[in-house]
């Protein structure tokens, strides 16, 4: 009970302010809508579920009832320990344009993290960040990116979750490794800070996608791999399981795989499994 009404006194004192956040973006030259909410279904729902608009607009909230990671999974967090929020922007062309922008994403993310004083957060592929220093590569946090097509315009919604403070027992509760940013960086910043650093950089990474596409960051995402060179199992959208060892990722985010029928692209499915050289499993 004491961790928990610790966890709580925290969260009180490092509430998320809309006012603090749109003026630190502002001082980055960043304007656009920011907003706050108490607790809902979804970010990602609630801004999917507005009227589009070409203005980018920014939603976090304390607490989500019904958040969702890859293929539906649901996300579990506690009032003031983690970072929960969903980006929305507009972009020109179909929904084929945006491949790769999950992987984009998580460069942004993994760079703030970085220069925030986080030491080893690394990406699996296509969109988890991992602690890997001293954790055998814990979940750290995740992107989901829906996307929806109007005429010439598709509006994408980047959401994202991160655990910005321990939650006790989540880990048990879900039989595996959980890692928060506060087992890296002391002190941790207000996550009103951690938010105006992540949503900066990810608005500038979304402009250069825009132009570049993913070309432009994967170096940067390969660099990053948490499991380069790795034999994976990847369970693939329609069930199938393909092994092989990691082989950086193709020019729009797909997960390259050396197998022994030839190297193949995998554009959609989950990791399940990786085993490093020296045969232990991750």
């Amino acid at each position: 009970m004491r961790a928990v009404g610790t966890l709580a006194a925290l969260a009180a004192l490092d509430a998320l302010d809309a006012q603090t956040i749109a003026r630190g973006l502002a001082g980055r030259g960043e304007v656009l809508g920011v907003e706050v909410l108490e607790t809902c279904g979804s970010t990602n729902s609630e801004l999917l579920s507005r009227e589009a608009v070409q203005a980018p607009l920014l939603l976090l909230t304390e607490a989500q009832s019904a958040g969702r990671g890859q293929r539906g999974r649901r996300w579990h967090a506690s009032a003031g320990a983690a970072l929960m929020f969903s980006l929305r922007r507009e972009f020109a062309g179909g929904a084929g344009g945006l491949r790769g922008l999950s992987l984009a994403a998580g460069v942004a993310i993994a760079k703030t993290l970085h220069a925030l004083g986080a030491r080893g957060v690394a990406l699996k592929w296509p969109n988890d960040l991992l602690a890997s220093v001293g954790t055998g590569g814990a979940k750290l946090g995740g992107i989901l990116i829906e996307t929806r097509s109007s005429g010439d315009r598709v509006t994408a919604v980047i959401g994202v979750g991160l655990n910005c403070r321990r939650m006790p027992g989540l880990a048990t509760r879900l039989r595996r490794k959980i890692a928060s940013l506060d087992e890296s960086i002391d002190p941790l910043p207000a996550r009103n800070e951690i938010a105006i650093r992540i949503a900066a950089e990810l608005l500038a990474t979304l402009r250069l996608f825009d132009d570049a596409g993913f070309e432009a960051f994967r170096e940067q995402w390969q660099a990053m791999h948490a499991h380069q060179g790795e034999t994976l199992r990847v369970r693939t959208a329609d069930g199938r399981i393909v092994a092989g060892i990691a082989d950086g990722v193709a020019s729009d985010g797909g997960l390259l795989l050396r197998t022994r029928h030839g190297v193949q692209c995998i554009y959609s499915g989950t990791v399940v499994r990786a085993t490093s050289p020296r045969g232990s499993a991750a």
